[in-house]
């Protein structure tokens, strides 16, 4: 029970984290302020060492098969973190105004192909796992530049975060069996894409 209190709270916040990053994202005029400033939340989940799914993901391969299980309970956490925020939410003057934009995100997963959230949630996995990668390998200004440019990428190119569409879902209360479906697809393409890059590292010193 302890251990799953010490991963579930940090989840929760992780969420939180992500939820306040894709409330800005909303608020934004633009979307390029909207993507810069999301990367706030990221970089607090980084500095503070709480537990994001689709970070925690990419490292799956260094890790024995019980880690399965903490990523589920990562991944409740996240789901928690995100619903609640997008609760408080509702008791603010600005939640007209953010359930309308937030409705109007998803939309477009809600319209899409499953196939095409899968492949949307590969391309944003390896843009988080460049983005934590090079948080944990560099120093200084170029660690912070390193986590902003992989975010701003992935919104730019209209990628799949499954955290911050939760909150998103949440938020526009399409709370919903296909809802959910769509999450965890768009899950298990994070999932895929930021294993991607370790995996390829691991076969190509193998071979070597």
């Amino acid at each position: 029970m302890k251990k799953f209190i010490h991963t579930f709270i940090p989840a929760i916040l992780a969420g939180v984290c992500i939820a306040l990053g894709g409330t800005v994202f909303l608020s934004s005029d633009t979307k390029l302020a909207g993507a810069l400033f999301f990367c706030l939340g990221l970089l607090t989940i980084l500095t503070c060492g709480f537990g994001l799914f689709t970070g925690k993901v990419c490292y799956t391969l260094d890790n024995k098969a019980t880690f399965l299980g903490t990523l589920g309970i990562i991944w409740l956490g996240n789901l928690t973190g995100t619903g609640l925020s997008a609760l408080f939410a509702r008791f603010t003057r600005n939640y007209q105004s953010l359930n309308e934009k937030a409705a109007a995100t998803i939309s477009a997963k809600l319209s899409d192909s499953l196939v095409s959230l899968f492949v949307l949630g590969i391309g944003c996995g390896i843009c988080i796992y460049i983005a934590i990668n090079s948080y944990k390998t560099q120093d200084g200004f170029l660690k912070v530049t390193l986590v902003i440019l992989p975010v701003m990428v992935f919104i730019f190119c209209g990628f799949e975060h499954c955290v911050a569409d939760m909150f998103y879902f949440f938020l526009a209360g399409e709370i919903t069996p296909d809802a959910l479906l769509r999450i965890i697809v768009i899950s298990l393409g994070n999932s895929v894409g930021g294993m991607l890059i370790p995996a390829a590292e691991k076969l190509y010193k193998r071979k070597s």
